[in-house]
């Protein structure tokens, strides 16, 4: 199981933010030669095979990965700091959205609204529990409830990815709410 964890960690972050650091190159949307990934990411130590990317792409409890239909490309579904194009169509969201966030990070928030840091999109969930997961990932966890409805009515675009995240470019502070919720 261990080795599934850092491989998954491994491709988030070639295949998210570096595919440069072993020398790889993605498409416009993302999507790497797994031909050329096994043997480059050996070379830089980290022993990759076939067998191992279908396993931690098929298991992986977030659904980061996927592979394309023809089975000779990867790439990350979403969390790209690259710029890549992944070519999501805008979709209408749900009524509400949640963000999970660490208390830490509240007044920053609420100073700017949700802006996507370093990532190309603000990451949003449809289920109150993922949000508060993803809170206790950086700290105290916090959740805030996103007016999605009503952003999306004033004109503002969501991304519905295939691992089940809502992506929007930003969330200004009028839309957000800390939801009170246990």
């Amino acid at each position: 199981m261990k080795d599934k964890i850092q491989i998954s960690r491994f491709l988030s972050y070639i295949l998210r933010h570096a595919p440069e650091s072993i020398g790889l190159t993605l498409d416009k949307q993302g999507w790497g030669e797994i031909s050329k990934l096994i043997p480059l990411a050996q070379k830089n130590g980290t022993p990759l095979t076939l067998e191992l990317i279908k396993d931690v792409v098929e298991t992986n409890d977030k659904k980061r990965f996927a592979i394309s239909e023809d089975g000779l490309f990867i790439r990350a579904v979403q969390g790209h700091s690259l710029k890549t194009t992944v070519g999501y169509q805008p979709i209408k969201p749900p009524t509400i959205l949640y963000h999970g966030t660490a208390t830490r990070f509240i007044d920053s928030i609420f100073d700017q609204g949700l802006i996507p840091n370093g990532r190309q999109y603000v990451h949003l969930s449809q289920e109150y529990k993922t949000a508060v997961n993803v809170g206790n990932r950086h700290g105290k966890a916090v959740v805030l409830t996103v007016d999605s409805e009503n952003m999306f009515s004033d004109g503002f675009e969501f991304y519905h990815a295939d691992n089940g995240v809502w992506l929007t470019l930003a969330v200004p502070v009028k839309y957000l709410k800390i939801n009170e919720k246990k």
